[in-house]
């Protein structure tokens, strides 16, 4: 798997745990959520603490520190612009409540429509192929569906293009 649909990965993870419990201060949830992100890597690799023992993770890798330098712009983004991400949202999700929408897809939109609008370094079309892709992984087969339909209809409104050819 590429470091940017990780750090994807990891930004949809991030602003679950974000919708679910807004954290008082950003910055420290940010450190803690890598922190923890470290120490299930440790414990996949060697067998888990035992009661009581803390696992102390090691410095980030290289490909840590990338998912993470790719990744946090984009946290601070959606959250930044989550009003207008949600907007665009109910626009376009015919009898749906934005609060009765599955999180996880929710924030999957989030974030795929921060990119689409404010990130003109990614084609919306990688951002709408990279949500699809993880609604699929983290949700449900009809969530591919449901988020590529509305993420669609956003990018129709864009007034930039779809695609940059080179």
């Amino acid at each position: 798997m590429g470091k940017r649909r990780l750090a994807r990965e990891r930004a949809v993870q991030f602003l679950f745990q974000y919708d679910v419990n807004p954290p008082a201060k950003l910055d420290e949830a940010l450190e803690a959520f890598w922190d923890s992100q470290r120490t299930v890597l440790i414990e996949a690799e060697k067998s888990p603490a035992t009661w009581g023992q803390r696992l102390e993770p090691p410095p980030p890798s290289a490909d840590e520190a990338a998912v993470r330098l790719f990744a946090e712009p984009l946290i601070r983004g959606v959250i930044e612009h989550r009003q207008q991400c949600d907007d665009q949202i109910q626009k376009y999700a015919k009898n749906w409540d934005l609060h009765r929408m599955a999180t996880v897809d929710r924030n999957i939109l989030r974030l795929a429509i921060y990119e689409m609008l404010h990130r003109q370094d990614i084609p919306p079309v990688v951002s709408i192929n990279e949500a699809v892709d993880i609604a699929k992984k983290f949700s449900t087969q009809d969530s591919g569906k449901f988020v590529n339909g509305i993420l669609d209809k956003v990018k129709g409104e864009l007034l930039r293009p779809a695609r940059i050819v080179e």
